[in-house]
């Protein structure tokens, strides 16, 4: 989809504006005939901000998918595995509710995939009803009726959490999923002479060398001149297998003003531990060359949400920023870069420590 920013007038604004009142979000009576003014654009941001996406302010893909799944709570339709998957904030109501009963739903990401359908099937056994995945008005009310405690972390959380604790395999021989940011249509940030989408093929084809030379197995999501959707990509990573996977990018100084910064799965309400620990070790990694340091963020976005494995987006610097610009543009960079990245990847994946705790939003 195009991306629907400040200055835009359409139906499609229309129904992002009444979707943001839906959410309690405020626009301006002004602007509700779908005019993306400066009211639509606040409520965006807060928005974004409250589902832990990038607070840009723009829709695309990933706060329109949002806005939808905002819109659903549980009972309002009947939920069963199928593909494509059902997405919504009644999938990660029913997620929380069979977790906080010890039935493993798995992320709280809002997908009703296989082991949400599992639990469910487990949770309809143990209570005697006809096992058949399907989630209608009378399993809603039955669990209901078992007044789970939503408070805590989730059994998903907690079982990451152990298995980063016990971490102690190997970089040679495993499969890397590297996802050049962008691509070949949409560029991403241009700013002082950088193209995002070009920076991040430049970064990812080094590293995919610099993991071979670790005898690890890089696999490359888009080639430097590809299109690839992030769904795709997903689905690559996913059928290969991959240990972990890095998203490379740059930065547009809305995560912050300067420096790199490393972003794992985490909403206000649940986290993946795996991709905290990974984004720890890669940004620890990446200060070892001299750059500021932005820290780790959780955000919810597709390539973090949907991936299987262990997954970071890493923004590389802020492009809009001069003096960081010339910097990311240096030719010894990209190799750099990456050799630091390869590090903090091998320091995760044959680390034997506790998991961090999860860093600040």
């Amino acid at each position: 989809m195009e991306l629907i920013r400040r200055g835009t007038r359409s139906e499609a604004v229309r129904d992002v504006q009444h979707r943001l009142l839906g959410a309690g979000l405020r626009v301006d009576p002004n602007e509700l005939d779908g005019t993306f003014g400066v009211s639509t654009e606040t409520a965006v941001r807060e928005f974004q901000r409250r589902r832990g996406l990038p607070p840009d302010g723009m829709v695309g893909p990933d706060t329109w998918g949002q806005l939808v799944e905002t819109g659903y709570r549980i009972g309002d339709r009947t939920l069963y595995l199928r593909s494509p998957a059902f997405r919504g904030d009644d999938v990660r109501e029913l997620q929380r509710m069979l977790d906080s009963l010890g039935f493993d739903a798995g992320k709280q990401d809002g997908i009703f995939g296989s082991r949400t359908a599992r639990a469910v099937r487990e949770y309809q056994r143990n209570v005697a009803a006809k096992d058949d995945g399907i989630v209608g008005l009378d399993t809603v009310r039955s669990l209901e009726r078992m007044r789970p405690t939503l408070e805590g972390p989730s059994r998903a959380v907690v079982r990451e959490a152990e298995a980063a604790s016990r971490m102690g395999g190997s970089l040679a021989g495993s499969v890397i999923a590297i996802d050049p940011g962008h691509g070949s249509s949409e560029p991403g940030i241009e700013a002082h002479g950088i193209v995002e989408a070009e920076l991040a093929s430049r970064v990812a084809t080094e590293l995919a060398a610099e993991l071979e030379r670790r005898d690890a197995r890089p696999l490359l999501l888009r080639g430097a001149e590809a299109d690839v959707d992030v769904e795709d990509r997903v689905r690559r990573a996913n059928g290969a297998d991959a240990a972990v996977c890095v998203s490379i990018h740059v930065g547009d100084g809305g995560l912050v003003p300067a420096g790199t910064v490393c972003c794992y799965y985490g909403t206000p309400s649940t986290h993946s531990p795996m991709g905290l620990h990974l984004a720890t070790a890669i940004a620890s990694a990446l200060g070892e060359l001299g750059l500021p340091e932005g820290g780790v963020r959780p955000l919810a976005i597709t390539v973090l949400r949907e991936t299987r494995m262990p997954a970071v987006q890493v923004e590389l610097g802020v492009a809009t920023n001069e003096d960081e610009a010339k910097r990311l543009l240096d030719p010894a960079f990209a190799g750099e870069a990456a050799r630091a990245i390869a590090a903090g990847v091998e320091r995760f994946l044959t680390a034997g420590q506790q998991a961090p705790a999860p860093a600040p939003g």
